[in-house]
């Protein structure tokens, strides 16, 4: 490639796109500060002739002025320019132009040396980039060719020989440290008696080892000897000659530990033998956080979809059991025997009922009646409440915020979330044992929200710690899903940890567990913070009782039949006449059909391709006076919205109360 640069144009015309080098411009930043300490002259030009990269040493043996170089600058101006003052003899200038032009547009790889008018001489190295460019190299040799002319002939070429080799391995050098010490990863050589031969500087920001003495490395120190033990037949099998990747945990600089990812490449010799590897090592730990973090989503999702579609169906069974139980307690209320048996079958299908009801709130169907909450003030109640359940040989400290915090939350679920963390607490750690109840408002940046899985901003954070037992990772893992309990029989259901995981995912906040074996237990709870509001609104007392008489024609929606006769029977007693319908699509005929409806109670999930809810918008749109839904479970709905929901199973005085409360209307 021939040696000059020339004349900028006006500002930077937009670099040809066949190239594909525009992007590999380092005009900018540590790199190009790096090009401009090296003592050699360097260019690099696109397909079209045009200038991408090059250094300030360039410039100045040259003797280029500073205006001459822009990204897009023209090779032609550069020929032009040494052309006008006479730097390549006398001749016509244009015809100059033409012939080093026509030579550059080869592309054609040369060596070559160049005396400047000045005396100056220069060797001319340039390589081309196939398809894409050409680099070229300028060193100052005027005072080694001086040097050579003094000595004998034969000395002066074998010198010169010996000098452009060591120039050509140095520039080498300086060319790969200067690349993989940009690049984010390890890069290291050893041969194949497992000494290093050359290490970048990733490794003094790991380890603090020196890149530039890589023989003082030994891998089983800055490892240690358990990790060096583990990754040892790794290293074995690639100086047998076989590529490999593999992973391991690793102590760095400052006591952080990480995962990393190494892959060994052998360097096979003329010989076929195996002379050392190369070896490229990651950093994966935030990688391997996120699948982590991905598994356990998608797990805790699958679980949450099981529990809802169970809850769904036992709801409706509970349903059917306590309205026929309350039935038949109602029709032979002074029968001895029947109160006998009827007690416990209606106290077990209540405990039923509850226990349902968790497993909503773990899968987060159960609708949660968020708003503003004093977090400081709840926290102190809790407080007060368990220090009169604890043990005496246990000690409870409270280190609330100083400031007033409030955050969007149900109150009700985050207290009984506190309680189960409590308890917990309670029940790892032994006499003696300390358990923490703590509270921080946190602004959450981007990074640590992603890691979360919360939106930045502000959180408010409580925290649960305790110095018992503590948990391994394995526990940890299995520890939000439902039923699982380190307990014995018969100390815990094992859906405590499932319930607040739910609640607080359905508030879109965060649960995490800091555990160890040994070293005791941090639950840490993330709410959305909010604003105090500004005053606190009455609740209106329940309106009285309707009088006794016929209140309307009630529309009832129930796929189940054996549930339809239940709340048939409610509402019949309630002094409702009562319509049946079996699925949405009939529920939509019959209101079409009849105006008189004064109420229309609903189920919300049902088959036909219609929901409840889908009725419920109908019958309001058709100004039926009360609309009230009942479900099981109601995925995406919440009083909030506009939506009262009656939670299955329930009773006739439940469903009374409901109604007299107005819901709906």
């Amino acid at each position: 490639m021939p040696d000059d640069r020339p004349p900028p144009s006006p500002p930077s015309p937009p670099l040809a796109q066949s190239s594909g080098l525009s992007d590999l411009s380092p005009r900018h930043g540590g790199l190009q500060a790096a090009l401009d300490l090296i003592d050699q002259g360097f260019t690099l030009i696109d397909g079209d002739l045009r200038m991408v990269a090059w250094n300030q040493t360039f410039l100045r043996l040259l003797d280029f002025p500073d205006e001459l170089a822009w990204v897009g600058a023209p090779f032609e101006g550069f020929m032009r320019y040494n052309a006008q003052r006479g730097e390549y003899g006398p001749g016509d200038p244009d015809l100059q132009v033409r012939e080093r032009m026509l030579a550059a547009s080869r592309f054609t790889a040369h060596t070559l040396e160049r005396t400047r008018p000045d005396g100056t001489v220069l060797l001319v190295r340039g390589v081309p980039v196939p398809g894409h460019g050409f680099v070229t190299l300028y060193s100052d040799i005027t005072a080694q060719r001086a040097a050579e002319r003094q000595i004998q002939q034969h000395a002066a070429v074998l010198e010169q020989r010996v000098a452009e080799r060591t120039a050509e391995l140095r520039r080498s050098e300086a060319q790969m440290r200067l690349i993989t010490d940009s690049i984010p990863a390890l890069v290291a050589y050893f041969d194949r008696h497992r000494n290093y031969r050359y290490i970048n500087r990733g490794y003094k920001a790991w380890f603090g080892l020196d890149p530039d003495h890589p023989e003082r490395v030994s891998a089983k120190a800055y490892l240690g000897a358990a990790t060096y033990a583990g990754i040892r037949p790794n290293v074995a099998r690639a100086l047998a000659g076989e590529p490999v990747t593999y992973e391991y945990e690793v102590d760095i600089v400052g006591g952080t530990r990480l995962i990393a990812r190494t892959t060994l490449i052998p360097e096979v010799d003329v010989d076929g033998q195996v002379a050392g590897c190369f070896e490229l090592t990651f950093d994966i730990t935030e990688q391997k956080r996120s699948q982590a973090m991905l598994v356990q989503a998608q797990k805790m999702e699958a679980l949450g979809q099981l529990t809802g579609g169970l809850a769904h169906d036992f709801n409706n069974i509970l349903t059917v059991v306590i309205g026929n139980l309350e039935g038949l307690r109602r029709a032979r209320p002074d029968d001895p025997a029947m109160a006998e048996s009827i007690e416990p079958a209606l106290l077990a299908a209540h405990r039923g009922a509850d226990l349902i009801r968790r497993l909503m709130s773990f899968s987060r169907q159960q609708p949660l009646a968020a708003k503003a909450t004093d977090v400081g003030r709840l926290l102190d109640e809790v407080a007060r409440l368990v220090r009169r359940t604890l043990p005496e040989d246990r000690q409870l400290d409270l280190r609330p915020c100083t400031v007033s915090v409030w955050a969007w939350a149900d109150a009700h679920q985050l207290q009984n979330s506190l309680l189960n963390l409590i308890f917990n607490a309670r029940d790892a750690t032994a006499a003696g044992g300390r358990i923490a109840l703590g509270l921080e408002v946190h602004d959450v940046a981007a990074t640590a929200a992603t890691e979360l899985g919360l939106r930045p901003g502000p959180h408010v954070r409580l925290v649960v710690s305790d110095n018992g037992c503590g948990m391994d990772r394995a526990t940890q893992e299995r520890v939000f899903e439902p039923f699982f309990t380190t307990k014995p029989p018969g100390h815990g259901t094992g859906l405590g940890l499932a319930m607040v995981y739910g609640f607080i995912t359905q508030s879109a906040g965060a649960i995490r567990i800091d555990s160890a074996p040994g070293a005791g237990t941090t639950v840490s709870l993330w709410l959305p913070a909010c604003e105090a509001p500004l005053e606190d609104v009455d609740v209106e007392s329940p309106a009285s009782p309707a009088p006794a008489g016929s209140r309307g024609l009630a529309l009832l929606v129930e796929d189940d039949a054996a549930v339809r006769q239940v709340v048939r029977r409610d509402l019949l007693a309630l002094g409702f006449a009562v319509l049946e319908a079996e699925n949405g699509p009939e529920a939509l005929e019959i209101l079409d059909c009849t105006p008189a409806i004064t109420l229309v109670l609903t189920d919300g999930v049902m088959p036909g391709g219609v929901d409840g809810r889908q009725v419920a918008a109908h019958a309001r749109r058709q100004r039926v006076p009360q609309v009230l839904l009942m479900s099981g479970y109601a995925p995406g709905a919440s009083p909030d919205e506009g939506q009262p929901i009656l939670p299955k199973p329930f009773t006739r005085e439940q469903l009374a109360a409901r109604l007299e409360s107005g819901d709906g209307r």
